[in-house]
């Protein structure tokens, strides 16, 4: 019999494992200073591409505005108790209506976080009879939430529609069999890769197989399709998403989510869903911060115009400089390199003391071994001055890591 804090102790984690050294600079990094496109890290100011501030929500002036006086007027403790009980307010549903409009949907219903929401969301949808089939690179909550499923869930390659194909054909024949349902599960735009799902050619399945889809578009959300409404507008088949999942946490800079489908669906939702039902109501400044948010991303299409404008450049340039940025169709920008994480380490501390620009790094068991992945995240507040240095920045770390100057066989301890 094993003590489970022995076990711990003996067993980090891939990641974890690498604590002691990396924690506080590869991890747990503290950016500091107002958000935007520069912020201080370590007390020097550097060029930042790790934040999911796409349309530049976190500091406009009329956002700081409402959040600032919503804050004074309601505190953070209104409404109280969860919202089947004690926390309704007319401005909860004022969002969720205006939300399922814009996602030209019946209802919706807000969630706390994104993350939670999603794990709930999927608990809630299915019961032990029931199939799911998802993407293989479906974010984490959707894994989680897969996990707590008691039926049967197939899984297919990366946006490989045959194979999905092949997972309809069994899961039917289980489902007739249990009497069940089928559930599709994907992203319209995936957060690591930045490519797009399948989510046209997912539909057309539908005159073939009978299950109902369900999208997280976390990264879609604000920054896809002609109003900012998602994957399912940007590819013309938002009617066939049966449900949609948006997070606030990416361009409407802040804390929740939402889901939207039909009035019956969210209603199923409203009374089945424990992590809403057993959850304090979201606190009203953040209602009233996404109501403002939610105005600026439909009435002022500059701001994904400015976003798109960053975006274009980066990429193309990246591309241009002979960068592998794979199938990105997002603004998402992976940029991947061949290294291992000691060299990994060593790049990504010479970018940020020595040219002062501060990006994510991504590396093994999230890609596979031998792969290096620098995330960079676009936003509708750099500038092209800030592509343009990065790109050349870029290529001398190329340089440098092609050259064998990061060979190490440890990481970089900067504790």
């Amino acid at each position: 019999m094993t003590d489970l804090f022995d076990k711990i102790s003996k067993n980090r984690g891939p990641l974890g494992m690498h604590a002691k050294e990396s924690h506080g600079y590869f991890t747990f990094p503290k950016l500091e200073g107002e958000i935007s496109n520069r912020m201080i890290f370590r007390g020097k100011e550097k060029l930042v591409w790790s934040l999911n501030n796409y349309l530049g929500l976190a500091n406009h002036p009329e956002v700081r505005k409402i959040d600032g006086e919503a804050s004074v007027h309601y505190g953070l403790g209104t409404p109280m108790g969860a919202r089947m009980m004690s926390g309704e307010t007319d401005r909860h549903t004022l969002l969720e209506q205006q939300l399922a409009a814009f996602e030209q949907k019946e209802d919706a219903i807000l969630l706390n976080y994104g993350y939670q929401g999603m794990v709930s969301a999927i608990d809630c949808l299915v019961d032990r009879h029931d199939i799911i089939v998802y993407d293989s690179e479906s974010h984490a909550c959707i894994i989680d939430g897969v996990r707590l499923h008691m039926g049967k869930r197939f899984v297919y390659p990366h946006n490989d529609i045959n194979n999905l194909v092949k997972q309809l054909e069994r899961a039917t024949k289980l489902a007739e069999e249990t009497g069940g349902a089928i559930l599709v599960i994907t992203e319209g735009v995936f957060g690591m890769s930045g490519d797009q799902g399948k989510l046209k050619e997912i539909v057309a399945l539908k005159s073939k197989f009978s299950f109902r889809l369900f999208v997280d578009d976390a990264h879609g959300f604000g920054t896809m399709g002609k109003t900012g409404a998602g994957t399912g507008e940007e590819q013309g088949v938002q009617d066939g998403v049966d449900i949609y999942f948006g997070t606030f946490a990416k361009s409407m800079a802040l804390i929740g989510g939402f889901i939207a489908s039909d009035a019956q669906i969210i209603e199923y939702f409203k009374y089945n869903m424990r992590s809403q039902i057993f959850a304090k109501s979201l606190p009203m400044p953040l209602v009233e911060g996404a109501i403002k948010r939610l105005e600026l991303l439909k009435n002022q299409p500059q701001l994904k115009n400015n976003l798109w404008k960053i975006v274009n450049a980066l990429q193309n340039g990246l591309k241009q400089a002979g960068f592998d940025i794979g199938k990105t169709q997002s603004p998402v920008t992976p940029v991947y390199l061949n290294g291992t994480i000691p060299e990994a380490t060593k790049l990504i501390y010479d970018l940020r003391e020595n040219y002062d620009i501060f990006c994510s790094m991504v590396v093994y068991p999230v890609v596979p071994k031998g792969i290096i992945m620098l995330r960079l995240i676009p936003t509708a507040v750099h500038t092209l001055e800030d592509v343009k240095y990065t790109i050349e920045s870029f290529g001398k770390i190329k340089s440098k890591l092609l050259n064998g100057e990061y060979k190490a066989e440890k990481i970089v301890d900067v504790n």
